[in-house]
């Protein structure tokens, strides 16, 4: 981490709400109070028992807790600013900004939102510009840790989709009847994120997808479908040596290239809170006609609220359809080109065992000590599938699959 850099973002963001309590406290009637602003941050620490490879919270980490750091800040840390302004009484400018662990280890302010809101009726809106993509049921919150129970959301689920905005539009319309309230959202638009370690630019073009949500009393339900075309251009050269040992190289190198191909992603989620305990629930199922393949993922949370401490326990497992290829058949060939196809057969299947496979046993404890603060204590039990890293990143050679990764994290959430 750079120390400096990121003390002066810290000392820059947390500055900002002394602009909003003077627009907070204007004379009525003054323009500024047209703008509310919040504050929200997460200050962790993580340590794994792996010292053979990384535990990050995404793939858009370039390091984690195990063999860069025992113990790292860098996985769970962040401090973000959300400014609103009502230009008129229907119309709503939002703009997010966030500084956390990039791709090229900085801690460089980025921005997650920004767009405009117009109302067409109470229950219709429409939003232009970068906007949250609701995949999941903590989707819209995800950055602001205070918000949910856990350290972080389960990692086996939301690895599915970690792209968490689009730039484009997206049309909301919301049914009330009594106690029910219905949600519907539409949205296309595109994004790209950068893979750190030179893994490329993911470009998701032509995304589109709808979220309905249903509430009922303490009874949440969401379910949600996306698709995209996706191209990471700097993985599909490695392919391309694949096409020079004819029909069969060609036909592999059509199957894992990533070269505009199709992305969905489905999911299913539900809470049931009626405040003194609550479950949780989320299933996803995600395929990619590419080298990112074929997953499945579900968990199941449950909690007791005691005063100002919550217990839970969390059971969280991902399958992949396929962690193996054969690959070129080597026999018979002579034997320069039998060791290349024996090296391309050796890299596919090194690509092929990143798609995650595990299963997750947590417990943990939230404790909100002070208004606006919470502190939480989380122990991960993993055990990683006979083929598969898991979602471990930074894989060194001493590392070797089918293993258990235990991590101990703590954290103190925060909102202003």
């Amino acid at each position: 981490m750079n120390i400096r850099s990121t003390s002066i973002t810290l000392i820059a963001l947390s500055a900002m709400p002394l602009y909003a309590m003077g627009a907070d406290t204007a004379d009525p009637g003054s323009d500024t109070q047209r703008f509310s602003f919040g504050g929200f941050g997460t200050l962790g620490v993580v340590h794994s028992s792996e010292s053979e490879a990384d535990f990050s919270a995404t793939i858009f980490q370039p390091n984690g807790a195990g063999h860069t750091h025992s113990w790292s800040a860098d996985v769970d840390s962040e401090i973000g600013a959300q400014l609103s302004a009502n230009i008129t009484p229907k119309l709503l400018a939002v703009l997010q900004v966030i500084a956390e662990q990039n791709q090229d280890n900085s801690y460089k302010p980025h921005v997650e939102w920004l767009n405009l809101k117009y109302q067409i009726t109470p229950d219709l809106t429409v939003r232009i510009g970068r906007s949250v993509l609701s995949t999941f049921l903590f989707s819209d919150t995800v950055v602001v840790g205070y918000t949910f129970p856990w350290v972080r959301p389960p990692i086996e689920v939301y690895s599915l989709l970690p792209i968490t905005n689009t730039d484009g539009v997206d049309i909301s319309d919301r049914l009330n009847i009594g106690d029910f309230t219905n949600t519907l959202q539409g949205h296309y638009g595109k994004s790209d994120s950068e893979r750190p370690h030179g893994g490329g630019t993911v470009y998701s073009m032509d995304s589109f997808g709808f979220t309905n949500t249903t509430e009922y009393h303490s009874f949440t339900l969401r379910i949600s479908y996306q698709s995209a075309r996706q191209t990471i251009a700097a993985l599909d050269s490695s392919f391309d040596a694949f096409r020079d040992f004819g029909p069969q190289g060609i036909a592999i190198a059509n199957k894992y290239d990533s070269d505009n191909k199709s992305a969905v992603t489905e999911v299913i989620g539900a809470t049931y809170d009626p405040g003194r305990w609550f479950v949780i629930s989320e299933w996803g199922h995600t395929k990619t006609n590419a080298f990112l393949g074929e997953n499945t993922a579900w968990y199941v949370t449950g909690g007791y609220r005691a005063r100002t401490f919550t217990p839970y326990v969390t059971y969280a497992q991902e399958t992949a359809a396929s962690n193996f290829d054969r690959g070129l058949t080597v026999t018979g060939l002579p034997p320069v080109p039998a060791g290349i196809a024996a090296g391309l057969n050796a890299g596919l299947n090194t690509l092929l065992k990143s798609i995650p496979a595990q299963k997750t046993v947590s417990v943990g404890l939230r404790w909100d000590f002070m208004k606006n603060l919470d502190l939480k204590l989380q122990f991960d039990h993993t055990r990683l599938g006979a083929d598969s890293y898991g979602t471990l990143i930074n894989i060194q050679p001493g590392f070797r699959p089918g293993g258990t990764v235990n991590l101990t994290s703590a954290t103190v959430d925060f909102v202003f």
